[in-house]
């Protein structure tokens, strides 16, 4: 059976992004299936769950803005990926400004939930202290 229609899957991570931008987390929340995975394989993290991504993402160190740059999603109606340019200050990566270019793998679920995502930097690095509760490391 075929997944939601492609126009579908670019609304949903248009979606997403916007809500993480605007710090609506019941908003970004509303995009993620119940069993959402969230991968960084740069840091060795995964993080399981809804409610732990949503928290996740809320806790965030620093401050950090989104500007989407493509959405492109499949045919199919599973899968979608967007590349996105971050402006990160404070944090971890702290120093006055930081410019970093991401890209983001979605997977969905038949109701266009997103089930899965998975997130590429250009850099590997040592994950923020104090999300260890938040996720596992692999």
């Amino acid at each position: 059976m075929p997944g939601p229609a492609t126009a579908a899957l670019r609304e949903a991570v248009e979606t997403y992004w916007t809500a993480a931008e605007a710090r609506d987390w019941d908003a970004f929340g509303a995009t993620l299936a119940e069993e959402v995975v969230y991968e960084l394989p740069q840091t060795r993290e995964r993080i399981s769950g809804r409610e732990r991504y949503v928290r996740f993402n809320r806790e965030y160190p620093g401050d950090w803005h989104v500007r989407v740059e493509r959405i492109v999603a499949d045919a199919e109606g599973r899968q979608a990926a967007a590349r996105t340019g971050f402006t990160v200050t404070g944090g971890q990566e702290s120093g006055p400004l930081q410019e970093l270019d991401a890209i983001h793998f979605f997977t969905f679920d038949e109701d266009g939930l997103i089930t899965g995502v998975t997130d590429f930097w250009p850099e590997s690095y040592e994950p923020p202290a104090g999300r260890e509760h938040l996720v596992e490391r692999h």
